[in-house]
């Protein structure tokens, strides 16, 4: 046993330690202040109850300044009465499978250290956030309760005890609390093999299938060469940035068309790969890209929940689709279709993790590249890339067919979303306010060929704990099916995020290019809103 006192440290409050969707999120050098991260932590602690003696997951996605952290929380663990820390060896863990480690091993909960898919670095983002103990992120009675700690702490816990070594597999102590540094890849591709074809998988490479993964020098590397180079057997090289960086090479590891735009050049040249793919800085996001076709998320998450009874782990059907309120209702047609319930929900995936614990849902996503389904209580990118391979590997073609046959079935939901990044929050939200003063004289009006349905601040109760949603966007449904969804993104560190979310539904024309299908609403969305006045700006910073 490592020689360890616990020491009580006096601290003041921050003013600005209230967690957002996914938790705390600063630039790193603002979380160096002195005394910041365990302010944070011990808010934490202090707003559960009855751990003592509990495991606790801890890990992250190996960003500039995880190890620190992961050793402060643990020696704060350690002194707060945990039984046992669980690590990622490295200190890495990916979101879904830090979920899945919570649920495998029955924890009380984890700490998960990432800002997803925004930038790394010294100088770059960086976050914290609770999971409870159904892997999930913690429902916001727990966040409310952690703010609320954070503005009157006044001490925090640590243990006095010399640094572990996270890159050894093993257990060790941290005063009278087990450390166990784990392999952090194990039980996740263990789970993956319960839930997909891997045998009918590897026959598919066998055959020559070609395919580009691109890791993003985030934390899916290390999962993505085990499970599709060596499990798999996919060709060596498959994956691309697959080591883990603190900076992610210099890169925004946010699997879109812009920052990862050299898989889809890749997708669309002459020696296109049958399936290109990436996924995000935590691992919860990802891209999907066949030979000459993009597929949004919107249409991955309906053509997902469309056949995953080809996979073994959903071939008994799904209980029910849930879709984020931004996300296209090409999901609402394939569950219309099915005869399964379709549940629209705010922005959260903390929302879906009711639904999914319920029983009432299986698959779930959001339009920001967000797929999962019952198996863990997070998104999940590795999950999605490997359910469209089993799907490829079951019905022999390629994803473009099997897009060009969703459509025809069940219609073709054209969509975009349009982000205004780093605007000034305060003409952002001069932007929503008037949007929300028009919202009762829209009705009715007409613009060109396009007239206003109906339009609300959409609103959720839900119908598991009873809670309700206010204020999560604002909708201008036309009477077309068409629709405008106006919300600021919760996930950034600096300014305001605005989102726009176009789309237009189409039962026939199924070739149109989107920016063609949506320019009448894409026009009309800036003047309605007056974007150009409110934020200087004349065009989005990132179109996907």
């Amino acid at each position: 046993m490592t020689a360890a006192t616990i020491t009580t440290v006096a601290t003041t409050p921050f003013a600005d330690q209230k967690p957002g969707t996914s938790g705390l999120r600063k630039k790193v050098p603002h979380f160096r202040q002195p005394h910041y991260v365990e302010n944070f932590v011990q808010s934490i602690f202090d707003a559960l109850d009855g751990f003592a003696g509990a495991d606790l997951v801890i890990g992250g996605d190996g960003r500039f300044f995880n190890r620190e952290t992961i050793q402060t929380a643990m020696k704060m663990a350690a002194a707060n009465g945990f039984g046992r820390a669980i690590v990622g060896r490295g200190g890495i863990l990916s979101t879904p499978a830090a979920s899945n480690l919570i649920r495998v091993r029955g924890a009380f909960g984890g700490i998960i250290l990432s800002a997803s898919h925004n930038p790394g670095g010294p100088d770059g983002d960086f976050g914290i956030k609770y999971n409870a103990s159904n892997g999930g992120p913690a429902p916001e009675k727990t966040t409310d309760a952690i703010f609320a700690r954070t503005k009157s702490i006044s001490d925090y816990r640590i243990l006095d005890a010399p640094d572990v070594d996270l890159d050894a597999v093993g257990e060790t102590r941290l005063g009278d609390m087990v450390v166990e540094v784990v392999d952090p890849v194990a039980e996740y591709q263990a789970l993956m093999e319960k839930l997909f074809d891997f045998p009918r998988i590897r026959v598919l490479f066998a055959g020559g299938f070609r395919m580009t993964f691109d890791a993003m020098s985030a934390v899916t590397g290390p999962y993505a060469t085990a499970i599709l180079e060596g499990a798999l057997g996919a060709a060596p090289g498959t994956v691309i940035n697959g080591t883990p960086l603190p900076d992610f090479g210099g890169h925004h590891p946010d699997p879109n068309l812009v920052h990862a735009k050299f898989i889809y050049d890749l997708a669309m040249g002459p020696d296109a790969p049958d399936l290109c793919a990436a996924s995000d800085g935590d691992g919860d996001r990802n891209l999907i890209i066949g030979r000459g076709i993009f597929v949004t998320p919107s249409d991955s998450l309906a053509a997902l929940a469309a056949n995953a009874h080809l996979a073994p782990g959903y071939a008994a059907g799904l209980k029910g689709i849930a879709r984020s309120m931004p996300t296209s209702a090409a999901a609402d047609r394939v569950a219309e279709a099915k005869g399964l319930k379709a549940y629209e929900t705010p922005t959260g995936w903390k929302f879906f993790g009711n639904l999914l614990d319920a029983g009432l849902a299986t698959i779930c996503g959001e339009e920001s590249a967000g797929t999962g389904s019952d198996h863990v209580r997070e998104k999940d990118g590795l999950w999605a890339v490997l359910l469209w391979l089993d799907i490829l590997s079951a019905r022999k073609q390629s994803v473009l067919d099997i897009m060009r046959d969703h459509w025809r079935t069940y219609g073709r939901n054209y969509y975009a979303r349009h982000d205004y990044e780093e605007v000034a929050a305060e003409g952002a939200n001069a932007l929503m306010a008037g949007l929300r003063g028009q919202l009762s004289t829209l009705p009715g009006r007409s613009f060109g060929a396009l007239t206003v349905k109906s339009a609300d601040d959409f609103s959720y109760h839900d119908p598991v704990d009873g809670s309700d949603s206010a204020h999560q966007g604002v909708r201008v449904l036309f009477e077309d099916g068409s629709r405008i969804v106006y919300r600021l993104s919760g996930t950034g560190t600096a300014g305001a995020t605005l989102r726009v979310y176009i789309e237009r539904y189409e039962g026939d024309r199924l070739d149109l290019e989107t920016g063609e299908a949506l320019k009448d609403l894409i026009a009309l969305s800036r003047e309605l809103a007056g974007i150009e006045r409110h934020t200087g700006r004349t065009e989005p910073s990132v179109i996907t």
